[in-house]
């Protein structure tokens, strides 16, 4: 199995995806978006940016944990990783998300459970 989406709803009301790995772990989030629609924009830039090398942005934190964005043609931020142990570990995080990025598998969790 490859990795899919996940969308969901903040308690204020926004939107939010997180991009999941095969083995279901959480390897690329989302800013919050006022609409559905716009984080469905948001998948779609990360299907289409996420197999281009020169889309990811490497950083660390205060405390020097590597992470990296995915960003868009238009440089804008469209999801963040977690902090990494190192920077190998970082290097796999990309790889990963280069690999389940493109997923057309949404799993939309805003839908009332019945």
């Amino acid at each position: 199995m490859s990795g899919w989406y996940e969308i969901s709803k903040s308690s204020n009301g926004q939107f939010r995806f997180v991009l999941k790995a095969a083995n279901a772990e959480t390897i690329l989030t989302s800013e919050l978006y006022t609409t559905r629609a716009a984080a469905d924009g948001g998948i779609a830039a990360v299907q289409t940016n996420s197999p281009l090398d020169e889309r990811y942005e490497k950083k660390s934190t205060k405390d020097g944990h590597p992470y990296f964005n995915l960003k868009a043609a238009n440089h804008q931020v469209i999801g963040s990783s977690e902090a990494y142990s190192s920077d190998a570990a970082c290097d796999k995080g990309i790889a990963s998300v280069k690999v389940n990025g493109p997923s057309k598998v949404i799993k939309d969790k805003t839908l009332p459970v019945l």
